[in-house]
């Protein structure tokens, strides 16, 4: 089968294009014929340094959420699942190529309604987004700040939080980004490249943390007492320098987690329940074909890139 393989860190060149060994479904698992592969910003992390959650050696076959077929499965598992569309993590490798293998458990089917690429690009980004306005408890009457309001979880929680009430305000780093998370729903849009971005955006009450660094210690610092920042990403390279001493002293609830595995899981299937019903709408700004994946990489990093981007296997 074809796949992209890793086999030293380094920058997007190092994703190449390659054959790899068909995997056979063992017991309890199942073989999906991937259509689409969910590219992240994490990926890229990883691949640059090996920094992330994947403890893997090298060479790898890397990603971790894909969506297609299933075709096979293995002792023990349903019959009835061949011919499912499904979304489905791999754990963190073998998501680059055109079979995985993956517990049956895992797979999320998805709905009749809705697009198998629209599922693949809410795998991942709805699930974070759908936990993280639930755990920061967004209310009607909210000032909520998005970071990378413009990314693929930014473009959904601009989404989820302007439904749920909140007034939302966006900050990317481009005026055409900014166009686009208007048009998503958000009531203010703010360059957070421009050195007065915080005196535009004033007092809020909910902040969604998707860069770390410089801006979102800033926003932390924008936060009301009893308000909530929700840190999940450090897009900058950097975690945001907020405190938990500094947060009681402020009356600040950090947020760093989602909920357990069950909980994510419920997250999921919510995100994938809401968009076939046509309330949330996964953007995918760009696709690349699967031997493309370099090229993938290369894009988000330039921060060229506006929602999910995907790989076509």
């Amino acid at each position: 089968m074809r796949a992209v393989w890793l086999r030293e860190f380094g920058g997007p060149e190092v994703l190449v294009a390659g054959e790899a060994p068909d995997p056979v479904p063992g017991p309890g698992q199942v073989l999906v014929e991937v259509a689409f592969v969910n590219v992240t910003f994490v990926e890229t992390q990883f691949r640059a340094s090996g920094f992330g959650p994947v403890n893997a050696e090298l060479p790898m076959i890397p990603g971790n959420g894909v969506g297609g077929v299933i075709s096979k499965v293995g002792d023990g598992v349903d019959l009835a699942l061949v011919g499912r569309r499904v979304v489905t993590s791999t754990g963190g490798s073998g998501g680059y190529a055109q079979r995985a293998v993956v517990d049956a458990a895992l797979v999320f089917p998805v709905p009749d309604a809705l697009s198998l690429d629209a599922a693949v690009a809410l795998l991942a980004d709805g699930r974070t987004a759908t936990g993280l306005v639930h755990t920061a408890a967004v209310a009607p009457g909210d000032r909520v700040l998005v970071e990378a309001a413009a990314g693929g979880v930014g473009s959904l929680l601009v989404q989820i939080a302007k439904a749920a009430g909140a007034e939302v305000v966006a900050a990317a780093g481009s005026a055409e980004k900014l166009a686009r998370a208007r048009e998503l729903g958000a009531d203010v849009a703010v360059d957070y490249t421009a050195a007065d971005w915080a005196s535009v955006v004033g007092p809020l009450d909910v902040v969604f943390d998707g860069v770390g660094g410089a801006i979102g210690t800033t926003a932390f610092s924008l936060l009301r007492p009893g308000g909530r920042m929700a840190v999940y990403g450090l897009a900058s390279g950097a975690w945001a320098e907020v405190s938990e001493e500094d947060a009681r002293a402020r009356g600040v609830t950090v947020i760093r987690s989602i909920g357990d595995a069950a909980a994510l899981r419920a997250f999921t299937v919510s995100a994938l329940d809401a968009a076939s019903a046509g309330h949330l709408t996964p953007v995918i700004g760009q696709r690349f074909p699967l031997a493309a994946a370099a090229d993938a990489h290369a894009a988000m990093e330039a921060r060229g890139t506006f929602g999910k981007t995907l790989l076509v296997a």
